[in-house]
Formats: C-alpha cells, structure tokens, sequence
C-alpha cells in the first residue's frame, strides 16, 4: 500500500465539510421565496377599504387573493389571530383620472389607480417587518366608462399588487 502525503489532508478537509454543511440550515422554494424554518404560521387580517370611492368587494378580492398566494407559495399554516407571519392594511386609494388630453380638450385615456397599505409582521425576525404602501395603475381609453373596464382593470391591479407584496415579505427584495 502506498502512502500518498495530501491524503489525509485530504480526508480531514471532507470531514470539516461534511460538518459544516450538516449545521447549515437551508431553506429551498420553488418560487423563490426565502422563509426562515422557524416561521410556521401565517395569519392574513381583513384588508379594510378605506379609500374614498368604495368598490364592494373589493377588500375580500383583496384578502383573498394574498391568502391564495401564500397558500400556494408557501407550506405555512394559516391560522386565524397572529401567526409566526402577519399580514394587515387597508386599501387606501381607488381612483381614476385623466391621463392625456386630445386636441379636442377631452381626456383621450384615463389611469385606474388601487393603492393598498400594508404592515407585514415577522416575529421570528423582527428585521424583516415593513409597513409600506404598493400603489399600481392600469391605463385605459376614454371612450370606455370605468364601469365597463373595472372589474377587468381591478383583477388585473389586484394580482400585481398582491405580486409585490409577497416578494416584499418573502423575496427580499
């Protein structure tokens, strides 16, 4: 048998690899969401609308929505009261208005705007709690009244914004 000088240097450097990568704690997400093991449970609150135009049903499409998102995203627990990870806010801005005016001094499109106030707590790392504002618009041409794009404009708002505040909380980014 030879004895070859690098092989136990060799042997030793596997073993402190093999060590340290068993005290890592990785956690892997397929839609690239980065959550801490310790954080079990998420608990979603009632997103209230307290903008000036109401749209009924707007806050449970609201609610709803981040909590399929989380459902599908994440293998949280979703419990009722506080969980590890909390969601809360209001919706404090619904309105349209006119985008660009046409030769003939009538707006030739118009900008639909929700805004949604958000407070994210994470009790297990308190560091990566917010509270922040996500504002999206979809434009759309005047000829149409905003009744008759609404619900299209406002579905497509919701799933943006319920976007960005997921990858606020989960993404870091």
């Amino acid at each position: 048998m030879t004895y070859y000088p690098g092989k136990s240097f060799l042997i030793i450097l596997l073993a402190f690899f093999v060590i340290v990568l068993q005290n890592c704690k990785i956690s892997y997400s397929f839609s690239g969401a980065s959550i801490s093991p310790e954080v079990k449970t998420i608990s979603i609150q009632y997103f209230q609308n307290r903008a000036s135009l109401v749209q009924p049903g707007l806050s449970q499409t609201l609610t709803d929505a981040l909590i399929d998102k989380c459902k599908a995203q994440t293998n949280l627990s979703l419990i009722n009261g506080v969980g590890d990870v909390n969601f809360e806010g209001e919706i404090s801005d619904y309105n349209t208005r006119p985008l660009t005016v046409g030769a003939d001094a009538r707006a030739a499109m118009n900008r639909f705007t929700i805004s949604v106030k958000v407070k994210f707590t994470n009790v297990i790392d308190p560091d990566l709690s917010y509270e922040q504002t996500f504002s999206r618009y979809e434009d759309y041409d005047s000829v149409f009244d905003l009744s008759r794009v609404e619900k299209e404009l406002s579905d497509k708002i919701i799933v943006l914004i319920v976007e960005d505040i997921f990858n606020r909380a989960f993404v870091n980014w």
